[in-house]
């Protein structure tokens, strides 16, 4: 079985069903069954034609459903217009169905969930291993989601900063599970940005190309956290880099600036720099004076706080630091850092304790206890 090939095809299948009148639930249920049977039957008699082969079966089980429920009985008139079998139309609502899927009215962990089931063609198992949730409480999210969104019609424009937002949710996640998200995210935002005349989904498959390059050399054989700064740049996947500096240089010669192509262009600039100490942070600063202008984002402006240290030193930084909200998230690892940098060690040491026991993950608060580690064992000035 080519997996691949069933994913590619699924969210075409379902939008020719919804096009014939299936409500999204119903199709998207009769899609999965169709998939089932592929399964089994594909790997020793494969079709010639494998979408019109899942449409047709799709839409077979559709209406055996319909027949089947006599509260939809005012669908009956449909039952016997169905198209013969033969070659699937070439209509591509894929667009389409990334709106349905990205629905204001779903929330944004209901979004992602659908986008990863009816777009990308994941099992409700592999979504719920990749979330780390029972499969029956995925089961249910998905189904709360597709009886919201079954009354949409699929030729009303969507909002494609919505869609964006929930890729950029489901690249977040990374991995887990037996799924790559990240490497998910990356196949559907491409499938996008093709089909969408948008800078800003340029700039989000920019931005994902170019974080996913430093992917090998985020962490140590061990596990544990690599910081940007201590990462080997001989392991950072130079033709992804590549084509991500193409892409979001295409994208912002078009002079319509969004916020995931600033992320970019700080990227970008990480990934050019040929060792951690010839970063252009002078650069950095004004992309993140621009995000801050487009976002108003507090992250942003602790994330800025960062660059201003390294740039003008850590006294700025901390100045910048200082008007900020010390409740925001990792607020108490970028002082900690900053403290470090400024040369005050045990505030910085008591900082880092504080960030661990804020982590939001293993991974992170076993870093942040190790610097603290580092520098409560380091020799004390006895005088």
């Amino acid at each position: 079985m080519d997996e691949a090939l069933i994913r590619s095809l699924t969210p075409g299948v379902l939008t020719v069903l919804v096009r014939r009148g299936a409500d999204f639930a119903a199709a998207e249920d009769a899609v999965q069954e169709a998939l089932v049977e592929a399964v089994r039957g594909w790997p020793a008699d494969p079709p010639r034609d494998p979408k019109g082969w899942l449409v047709t079966v799709a839409w077979r089980r559709f209406l055996d459903a319909t027949r089947a429920d006599t509260a939809r009985r005012r669908r009956e008139d449909r039952v016997e217009e169905e198209p013969a079998p033969g070659p699937a139309p070439e209509v591509d609502d894929t667009l389409q169905l990334y709106f349905l899927c990205a629905h204001p009215s779903l929330t944004p962990s209901s979004a992602v969930a659908l986008t990863l089931r009816a777009v990308g063609g994941l099992t409700t198992r592999q979504i719920a291993r990749a979330y780390l949730v029972p499969e029956a409480t995925m089961a249910q999210r998905i189904s709360r989601a597709k009886r919201t969104v079954s009354g949409v019609r699929f030729d009303r424009p969507g909002d494609v900063a919505t869609v964006l937002r929930v890729l950029y949710l489901v690249f977040n996640e990374g991995y887990s599970g037996d799924v790559d998200l990240a490497a998910e995210a990356i196949r559907l935002t491409r499938q996008l940005a093709a089909r969408v005349d948008h800078p800003e989904a340029a700039g989000l498959l920019a931005l994902m190309l170019l974080h996913h390059a430093r992917r090998a050399a985020r962490t140590a054989a061990d596990g544990s956290l690599v910081p940007l700064a201590e990462q080997d740049r001989g392991r950072w996947d130079t033709s992804t880099i590549a084509e991500g500096v193409g892409i979001l240089q295409a994208a912002l010669a078009r002079d319509r600036l969004g916020e995931f192509q600033a992320q970019a262009a700080i990227a970008a600039l990480h990934a050019d720099a040929p060792t951690a100490g010839e970063t252009d942070w002078v650069q950095i600063v004004e992309w993140y004076d621009e995000l801050v202008r487009l976002t108003g984002n507090p992250v942003v402006r602790l994330n800025r706080a960062v660059a201003v240290g390294e740039a003008d030193g850590p006294r700025a930084g901390l100045a910048a630091l200082a008007v900020l909200d010390d409740a925001l998230p990792r607020y108490a690892a970028v002082s900690a850092y900053l403290h470090e940098r400024d040369g005050d060690l045990d505030t910085a040491a008591r900082l880092y304790a504080e960030a661990a026991r804020k982590a939001p993950d293993l991974a992170e608060r076993d870093h942040l206890t190790r610097q603290a580690a580092r520098l409560n064992s380091r020799p004390h000035d006895r005088r």
